[in-house]
């Protein structure tokens, strides 16, 4: 007769810690703002209900509409940048060649720096009269050097700020997965005459989806809730060509003081950041986590 051998499931007290961490800071702060839509607060005082006046006025928000169409851009714009350059540098990174350690340090050095830190140095080096911007900027069709203020080139320049900064951490993440795909693989497609492209379209992406899944979901929430680059590279400026709907929420609550209209405002960015996850993962069949490996 032989044993089998059962494994117990953790219980819940082993889940209970991050149970209540994640109720404290996550889901009381949602159910907070949920209520704060529904009433008029100037943040001082006690909040008054006034039901749904607050989502009615989103309809004559003039600048709801123009807002919602930038952070499209941006969310888009980042993803369509971000995705190709982490994933070729991610799967570079985790290859065997020269200097590659070296060069790893140095593509990785955003990491250590903060978002308004990066925001700071790229205004200054963003600057048309001062900055790199100035000197740079008729090499490659930029006269004057006005990239922040001119209303064709501000949102182009704040996705390239906001690549620049988080390309590092989506390339560790390509890099990581990328040196657990099975040599066996590599050595295969080699015998039957695979080249490095064919090898990279068909083992290494086809390994790499569900990281890539991944990283596009946490980009994707990541680009629509951007706020702290905007606001320090362009305010939403010039004019509101680059105001975004976290910007927006916030000029809303702590510039015009009504927090209960920014309220409605961030549960949409909350809707629209789930619906976005959701979206993404159930499409792709990410969510049924389906080995990489399975048959090796």
């Amino acid at each position: 007769m032989t044993s089998v051998l059962v494994r117990e499931r953790p219980g819940f007290v082993w889940a209970a810690p991050a149970a209540v961490f994640f109720g404290l800071f996550g889901i009381v702060p949602i159910v907070v703002v949920v209520y704060l839509s529904f009433t008029s607060w100037n943040g001082l005082g006690t909040p008054e209900w006034v039901g749904t006046q607050n989502w009615s006025a989103l309809f004559d928000d003039g600048d709801f509409p123009s807002a919602a169409r930038t952070t499209l851009y941006l969310t888009v714009g980042s993803w369509l940048v971000q995705t190709p350059l982490a994933l070729l540098i991610g799967v570079w990174a985790a290859g065997h060649q020269r200097f590659r350690a070296v060069m790893s340090t140095i593509f990785f050095l955003p990491l250590l720096l903060s978002t308004a830190a990066i925001a700071l140095v790229f205004v200054s080096l963003l600057d048309p009269n001062f900055g790199l911007a100035a000197i740079w900027g008729k090499y490659i069709g930029v006269p004057d050097g006005n990239f922040l203020g001119d209303p064709s080139r501000a949102l182009p320049a704040v996705v390239f700020v906001v690549a620049w900064q988080f390309i590092p951490f989506h390339t560790l993440l390509y890099q990581a997965a990328a040196r657990q795909i099975p040599g066996m693989l590599y050595e295969a497609a080699e015998l039957d005459g695979a080249g490095r492209v064919r090898q990279f379209f068909s083992i290494t992406l086809p390994q790499l989806r569900n990281t890539i899944v991944a990283s596009s979901v946490m980009m994707l929430v990541g680009s629509v809730t951007a706020f702290e680059s905007v606001l320090l590279l362009t305010n939403g400026g010039p004019g509101n060509d680059t105001k975004v709907l976290p910007l927006h929420m916030y000029q809303q609550g702590f510039i015009a003081f009504d927090m209960g209209y920014a309220s409605v405002l961030a549960v949409l960015l909350v809707i629209v950041g789930t619906v976005l996850s959701v979206v993404v993962v159930r499409s792709t069949g990410y969510h049924r986590m389906t080995s990489d490996r399975e048959g090796l």
